[in-house]
């Protein structure tokens, strides 16, 4: 049997065994097996690319299926808010720094011009702007153009021959065109045509043009495919609208349909071949996403695209454009910077002094 030192001791040890227990931390759970290996696989999954916030001033019908594409091609998310080009660059000059939109899809220089000129492009990659001709990309870089389109007028083949066409601007105000041509004063490729005008021929003379149109009881209308459906119908005999949008009733009505394009001669702002274009604003969530999408705006993909679907002229070349186009090079056009038609405010304030827009 023990003896009572022995017991002693033994309690004494134990004693010192619960003492040094007590003293350690809690034991904490020991983690799933599979845990670290859930961490790594999340630390090592490859990021989703960045969405986009895309401004286009391009109607839906006409670039939304090209956008489509984009995503699919990249996986980038973009997110499209449509509306007047005019309108558009002013909301992201009133929204500031605190505009979501990431890129400026405009169907004309002026707005990109005046959006260039207010600072709110970033620098376009060289690389970028070298795809196409210079007269197509903003001096300073800041926006390219992406497809081009030539201003026209349209005329009803049954009421007009080719031949009594005007070929100026000017011909419009002549007393046989009272209430028979239509123009849309709201539209930006209009609003362009008329700042080239004020660049050409100057404030006065661009005031007594507007001035003689409205009093010549020009007709208003919404936009180019309204002009273009009511010169089709009879309703007027002329309008000034961009080329292209002849070739979508053409489309679905086919070669019957009554209207056609003219291409006036005198070499005037009615003869100007105007542009679709895109600019990276400073508000761009990121850049080289950004940069991914102009360029292949520019790519041989998206400039088909424009020459087969929108019936455009691309503006990169090796692009075979729609054999029904007059090509630009036959085209008599002014002489004119699109980067001087950056005063779109200008443009505006003179349209409604003449009455042409509210």
């Amino acid at each position: 049997m023990p003896t009572l030192q022995s017991k002693t001791l033994l309690f004494l040890l134990l004693l010192f065994a619960l003492l040094i227990g007590a003293c350690q931390p809690p034991t904490m759970p020991v983690p799933a097996v599979n845990t670290p290996l859930v961490a790594a696989n999340e630390a090592t999954a490859p990021a989703q690319p960045a969405g986009l916030v895309v401004y286009s001033g391009r109607n839906e019908n006409l670039v939304g299926p090209l956008i489509e594409q984009f995503r699919a091609a990249t996986g980038i998310q973009v997110d499209v808010r449509y509306g007047a080009t005019a309108e558009l660059a002013a909301t992201i000059l009133e929204e500031g720094q605190n505009s979501p939109a990431d890129v400026y899809f405009g169907q004309d220089a002026g707005a990109l011009g005046a959006l260039d000129k207010a600072g709110r492009f970033l620098p376009l990659p060289q690389a970028i702007l070298d795809q196409v001709d210079s007269r197509f990309h903003a001096v300073d870089g800041a926006w390219v153009g992406t497809s081009g389109r030539a201003r026209v007028f349209v005329y009803n083949t049954n009421d007009v021959a080719e031949a009594d066409v005007p070929n100026s601007i000017w011909g419009l105000t002549a007393p046989q065109w009272k209430g028979k041509v239509g123009w849309a004063p709201t539209n930006g490729s209009f609003q362009s045509f008329v700042t080239a005008l004020r660049v050409l021929e100057g404030e006065e003379k661009a005031a007594e043009w507007l001035a003689a149109m409205v009093a010549n009881e020009t007709q208003i209308f919404s936009n180019n495919t309204g002009i273009v459906e009511a010169v089709g119908r009879g309703e007027i005999a002329l309008g000034l609208v961009n080329h292209y949008y002849l070739y979508q009733f053409l489309a679905e009505q086919g070669e019957s349909f009554p209207a056609r394009n003219h291409h006036p001669s005198a070499g005037d702002a009615g003869s100007m071949i105007n542009l679709a274009g895109v600019g990276i604003l400073d508000t761009v969530k990121n850049q080289a996403a950004a940069e991914q999408f102009v360029a292949f705006l520019l790519s041989a993909e998206s400039q088909a695209y424009f020459a087969v679907e929108t019936v455009e002229y691309p503006l990169v070349d090796g692009i075979v454009i729609d054999p029904r186009l007059t090509a630009m090079a036959d085209i008599n056009v002014p002489d004119i910077d699109l980067s001087d038609l950056a005063d779109l405010q200008g443009t505006l304030e003179l349209l409604q002094e003449v009455g042409a827009l509210e």
